[in-house]
């Protein structure tokens, strides 16, 4: 099953979903369907075509199987928000909610009906002679009354009027897609599309209303199951993307944390006051100013983990053939007013910590597009401001104003959804059966993922695929002068 309909395994952060909306191929949300319960039967439909690795870490962490609830607990009562005040009756809106239906109608039954017969991308059963009969492209050319009639606005009534309306609606779904997409911010609002973009949208809603016609002439045919796994689908869609609407237009800025919430805090919290670190900078500052050996005084002091070699090497605070624009801008601009064998005359501040700079040398040379830039080789000394979080233990170390800014994001947006779940009647099940897998199904995954990357030039034929549990988990250490990627 394809990213439109699989369950969730892991359900992103509420105020990120939803942040993906471009246009026809896109996750998809009739208006009217709500959920607002899952049983843990439901909760095996939705998992039952997972990732087998993603299944196994979750049948091993009873934690994360209760994350998983509550978080599908907190989109189901966000969503229900949503439709109280009102934001599945925008007719945008409402468009983008009944396509959900359609797209994850057909997915399913384009799963069901052509298992077994081979690999093809979604759809890919349906045949181009299928697709130009949808559209009525072999149909006789209209008539004087027919031109007539689509000179008032009335064409889609007469002659091929289940065509006419297939061009109707196609249009309404690109409109709604269009317009939610640039209010969104996804599509540029200048921006119009190519012919080969609507031909490519058109083909694909064409592709989708075929097989969502057969599923209502067959429904009969398919069984209880088969609806209610879509019924499910199409709900849990629906409320995802009314989540993560409400959430761009009501949430966002509910949980907004400003510079002087951070500063207040800090302020609030002594043991987190970096004055102590600022001395014991300010004593290697005037050390290094007295004429004591730079790079000896970066080995002692400098809590740079840039400065080592992949042998553990100290290398006496140096970066070599730096390009113009790779450091954080206060480091740069300090850097680059002085001389060569200068040392700034003041502590350089950054997210990071203090720095201690000297520099030795200005060049040119080219940047990582190849283009003429100016370079320099710089000495510093870094009195490190971050902090662990007592809570990940393994997570790398963060600026105190990062760390901040993360707690009382994440208390916000703890009490903003408390009260919309309170507010709200939804009930997730937590006592549901994780389908078990089998050493084949890895295998399988195992040898899809490789097969993937081989096709992406990321691993090269008859490679080992190492077991992401076995991998090593050691990583480079950020060095704290670079800017944030």
């Amino acid at each position: 099953m394809n990213n439109l309909t699989k369950g969730l395994i892991v359900i992103v952060a509420i105020l990120a979903i939803g942040a993906g909306l471009v246009f026809w191929k896109t996750k998809v949300a009739g208006h009217g369907e709500e959920l607002n319960s899952i049983s843990a039967e439901e909760m095996q439909i939705l998992l039952k075509d997972a990732n087998p690795m993603e299944l196994k870490k979750l049948a091993d962490s009873p934690e994360q199987k209760k994350k998983i609830a509550e978080n599908l607990e907190q989109l189901l009562a966000v969503a229900s928000q949503a439709r109280k005040e009102g934001f599945a009756e925008e007719p945008n809106v409402r468009r983008e909610l009944e396509s959900i239906r359609s797209v994850i109608t057909a997915t399913i039954y384009d799963e069901k009906t052509n298992k077994g017969k081979g690999q093809m991308p979604p759809f890919g059963f349906i045949t181009e002679e299928q697709v130009k009969e949808f559209w009525g492209e072999n149909q006789a050319e209209p008539t004087g009354f027919q031109t007539a009639m689509d000179n008032i606005g009335l064409g889609w009534v007469s002659g091929n009027a289940k065509q006419r309306r297939h061009g109707v609606e196609f249009q309404q779904f690109l409109d709604a897609k269009i317009a939610l997409a640039k209010e969104s911010g996804k599509f540029p609002e200048d921006k119009t599309l190519t012919e080969e973009e609507i031909k490519s949208a058109k083909e694909d809603f064409a592709k989708i209303k075929i097989y969502e016609e057969e599923v209502n002439a067959k429904m009969g045919e398919l069984g209880e199951d088969f609806k209610r796994e879509v019924d499910l689908q199409v709900k849990l869609q629906q409320a995802q993307f009314l989540a993560g609407r409400y959430a761009q237009k009501n949430l966002i800025e509910k949980v907004k944390v400003t510079d002087e919430d951070v500063k207040n805090y800090i302020a609030e919290h002594p043991e987190l006051d970096p004055k102590e670190k600022r001395a014991a900078a300010e004593q290697v500052l005037s050390r290094a100013k007295a004429g004591e050996d730079f790079a000896q005084l970066a080995n002692e002091f400098s809590e740079d983990p840039g400065n080592k070699n992949p042998q553990g090497e100290p290398q006496g605070g140096i970066y070599k053939d730096v390009t113009k624009g790779k450091m954080m801008p206060e480091f740069e601009q300090a850097a680059l007013a002085l001389e060569p064998g200068q040392i700034a005359d003041n502590l350089v501040e950054t997210p990071y910590g203090y720095h201690i700079i000297k520099l030795e040398k200005k060049g040119e040379g080219k940047d990582p597009s190849g283009q003429p830039s100016e370079t320099y080789d710089v000495r510093h000394i870094l009195i490190s401001t971050t902090v662990k979080d007592p809570k990940n233990p393994m997570a790398r170390e963060m600026p105190v104003t990062e760390k901040v800014r993360t707690q009382l994001q994440t208390e916000k947006q703890k009490q903003v959804l408390d009260e919309i779940v309170a507010n709200n009647k939804v009930e997730v099940a937590e006592d549901f059966t994780i389908p078990e897998v089998s050493e084949e199904q890895m295998q399988q995954q195992m040898q899809q993922m490789m097969q993937q990357q081989q096709m992406q030039g990321g691993m090269p034929p008859g490679a080992e695929m190492v077991d992401p549990d076995e991998a090593p988990q050691g990583k480079t250490p950020p060095k704290p002068a670079l800017k944030k990627k």
